[in-house]
């Protein structure tokens, strides 16, 4: 029996380096100066007016497209002064941007916005910025900047153009309108409980439907959904999510979106901590440790947690390795939520054996070979050898079979196996930490692999692949580390 264990709250690290600060400058109605009339400055006046700013552009001479922009700008103006800017220029500046060739005058230009307290950019000239202009995506409200300081502006470009794809025209729209929806939130009778679920099904309207306009009938089903949960919504929630066998990557959209609205994350051992990234700073983050033969959690005292957490009205994501509905005592968390009346939802994750295999190359199912794949766990509650395995279908030649958690019983497993008919030359696979930068695997014939296991002490978790798919790995091995990633 396992020892008995306290969940641990794990605090998040402490935020990395940043090479700068990001932020936004609210420039509606305010004064921007730019000293200069390039190309190069009349994008920056674009930028500008697009903002809301008055845009005052001081030069010698202006390029023609400075004059298009400054006699098109639809949203701030845009007024050109033939004539060089003077420290009198910065007097009620919010940002003065300027675009020199000769670095005197940047410097002469820097120096006296800082005296004048106005934050200033000169274009390619860091040296002389007290910030910096990334890449942009826009879809207004909703503004993403990215920047490389300086290092790799066509890796940020790069980035923007993806995010381009990802984000469809449409989101634009429903930000807007979630502005204009606040104050009409917030004075509906919704208690606090009540408006957060109201933004989560707006939310969820939008991504599933983000080129459809929202219009005063969303809006009223938005409520009417809200309110027919009753008092339900005082509650808050309970996602059993799969955070797969440890490669980061391999975590499902879905669930990096329920890590990133969660209050309360309870993780287990198994959970790489990479994955736990991906979920919002904020998040409490509680290990309830599972593991084999270690110090655990008892599974009752996690489901009571659970419910308390969501009672309180917190979002709860159980992060679990693997996937919870294989051998993730998911039947007995959501057996919980519902006794107690709490929602729960399920976002599968990608178990180790298909994550081992795939790593591998390794099909689990191969015609005239393997017709049929069944995962098989390698230890009951008390930690012994299942006595209900149906020893039939596990030496069936034909069928592949995943062994989950063997690493105490599976001397034993295969002397029972053989005695029912196992060929103990069958070709079998063991895979130590499954998708891991220090992934192994060992190949032996499963009669000899209990032995070959106990020789070379790999570190678990432990899944034995066994079958004849399983031949592809060349038998015998010696210790593999991962395939290239």
């Amino acid at each position: 029996m396992s020892a008995p264990r306290q969940p641990l709250e794990t605090r998040p690290p402490r935020m990395e380096a940043l090479a700068q600060l990001p932020v936004f400058f609210t420039l509606q109605g305010k004064r921007a100066l730019l000293a200069g009339g390039s190309a190069a400055a009349a994008w920056k006046a674009e930028l500008l007016s697009a903002c809301g700013a008055r845009v005052d552009v001081y030069a010698d001479e202006f390029s023609m497209e400075m004059a298009l922009v400054a006699g098109d700008a639809t949203h701030g103006d845009i007024f050109l002064h033939q004539r060089k800017w003077t420290d009198g220029d910065l007097e009620n500046c919010a940002v003065a941007i300027g675009a020199f060739d000769d670095e005197a005058e940047a410097e002469t230009f820097s120096t006296a916005a800082r005296a004048a307290g106005v934050p200033v950019n000169v274009i390619d000239q860091p040296a002389y910025c007290d910030f910096s202009f990334g890449s942009i995506v826009n879809r207004s409200p909703l503004v993403i900047g990215i920047s490389t300081d300086g290092a790799a502006p066509v890796f940020a470009q790069a980035i923007r153009a993806k995010l381009e794809a990802l984000l469809p025209k449409g989101f634009a729209i429903w930000a807007g309108t979630a502005a204009r929806w606040r104050d009409a939130v917030k004075t509906s009778g919704l208690s606090f409980s009540g408006r957060r679920r109201f933004w989560q099904v707006f939310t969820a309207h939008a991504i599933a439907n983000p080129e459809q306009t929202p219009t005063p009938n969303d809006f009223d089903a938005f409520i009417a959904d809200v309110k027919g949960l009753g008092g339900m919504v005082e509650n808050g929630s309970v996602t059993l999510v799969g955070a797969g066998p440890g490669d980061p990557e391999l975590l499902t959209l879905r669930g990096v979106r329920a890590l990133q609205s969660a209050d309360v994350i309870l993780f287990d051992d198994l959970v790489s901590r990479e994955v736990l990234d991906f979920a919002r700073r904020e998040a409490r983050k509680l290990l309830v440790g599972k593991t084999g033969h270690g110090p655990s959690c008892k599974q009752d005292e996690i489901n009571a947690l659970m419910v308390s957490l969501a009672r309180q009205g917190k979002r709860v994501v159980r992060l679990k390795g693997g996937d919870p509905l294989i051998f993730g005592r998911a039947a007995e968390e959501i057996a919980a939520c519902e006794a107690a009346r709490i929602p729960v939802e399920i976002v599968p994750g990608i178990t180790a054996a298909q994550a081992a295999a795939a790593r591998l190359n390794l099909p689990l199912t191969e015609r005239d070979q393997a017709r049929r794949l069944q995962y098989v766990t390698g230890h009951a509650r008390n930690g012994a050898l299942p006595d209900d395995i149906d020893w039939k279908s596990l030496v069936d030649p034909a069928v592949t079979t995943a062994i989950y958690m063997p690493a105490k019983t599976l001397s034993i497993l295969v002397d029972r196996a053989v005695a029912e008919g196992l060929d103990p030359q069958t070709p079998a696979l063991a895979v130590s930490r499954a998708t891991r930068p220090d992934q192994a695997s060992l190949a032996a014939p499963i009669g000899n692999l209990p032995d070959r296991l106990a020789e070379a002490e790999l570190p678990g978790p432990l899944l034995v692949l066994l079958g004849r798919v399983t031949a592809r790995v060349a038998a015998a091995q010696p210790i593999a580390p991962a395939l290239a990633q």
